[in-house]
């Protein structure tokens, strides 16, 4: 077995059943799948990397060889004690670009090129939500209209982007590279590293490699999704496992509720989620992210 890979061209062709079925089948069995011919220029990823690349390099490498993850693991390495390990932290540099933050100045086309990236990416993200729209047998535009803030919502999703670089680890069995969770948003787009591995998703209670592949966009549904599908789209356990070898990067991008949204499952069959306001969920979320996702509905509908 292993992650769906999805040619995202032939939605256009004789073959968009059989793609469109394939999709829905990796929502349903997997919550992740990796996207080719997606329509985001090939030259355009090449930049994102070149521009990720070089702002860590320049402005970020010498910051996390001081970083506190760095501290703890020469801390345990010198104190010699065997057996125990790094389970409360992530080996993982990482910043976050939104609309209205302040972005990176190194190098000088960072912000021209991400900005680029990023209007590209939303709109994939829009294409994707509008196939998951058709395969539950919701309306054009349901999803997207939820994160809104439902038919009468003026509010706008939220679209935010972490990137991340892994650096090589020199132990890397006595700590991870981001620890296991599922990710409190809608659709997650992922353009990871094309040659260092380390994204991991846990199905059937075993962990696949989601396997560098270049010029693919890996897409993974969120616990919002989840609830929005009444449980048919289950958002994914996933993880990073550290490496010795290679600094991997990682550009996430988030297409989210606005924080007024509420969210909850359409009205047919019966709800198995209950209802509640996406901000209340981000502030459960951001205590119990690394725990188990299902108290979080919960806590958040009773917010």
């Amino acid at each position: 077995m292993a992650v769906p890979v999805i040619d995202f061209s032939k939605l256009q062709g004789e073959e968009r059943a059989a793609t469109m079925t394939r999709i829905d089948d990796a929502c349903e069995q997997w919550g992740f799948f990796q996207l080719l011919n997606h329509g985001i220029p090939l030259e355009l990823l090449d930049r994102v990397k070149r521009v990720c690349d070089k702002c860590f390099k320049i402005a970020r490498e010498e910051g996390f060889k001081d970083s506190l993850p760095v501290r703890l693991l020469n801390e345990l390495i010198d104190g010699g004690e065997n057996g125990k390990r790094l389970d409360d932290i992530d080996w993982e540099d990482v910043f976050f670009l939104q609309d209205d933050n302040q972005w990176p100045s190194t190098p000088l086309d960072f912000k021209e090129t991400m900005t680029e990236y990023r209007a590209e990416l939303k709109k994939l993200a829009e294409k994707v939500m509008e196939v998951m729209d058709e395969n539950l047998g919701l309306e054009k535009g349901y999803i997207k209209r939820a994160f809104s803030g439902g038919s009468d919502g003026n509010h706008r999703p939220f679209f935010g982007t972490k990137v991340s670089h892994y650096p090589p680890c020199p132990r890397p069995e006595l700590v991870g590279g981001l620890r296991a969770h599922t990710d409190a948003g809608g659709v997650i787009l992922l353009f990871q590293d094309d040659r260092v591995g380390g994204l991991q998703v846990l199905k059937g209670g075993r962990w696949f490699d989601v396997l560098p592949l270049a010029g693919a966009i890996v897409i993974n549904t969120g616990d919002q999704i989840e609830v929005l599908s009444n449980g048919r789209y289950q958002s994914a356990w996933h993880r990073v496992v550290a490496s010795a070898n290679g600094n991997r990067r990682s550009v996430a991008s988030f297409y989210n509720p606005a924080l007024q949204a509420v969210i909850k499952p359409p009205a047919f069959p019966a709800a198995e989620y209950p209802s509640f306001l996406f901000g209340d969920y981000m502030a459960v979320y951001a205590k119990q992210k690394f725990m188990a996702k299902e108290p979080r509905f919960l806590a958040a509908a009773a917010m």
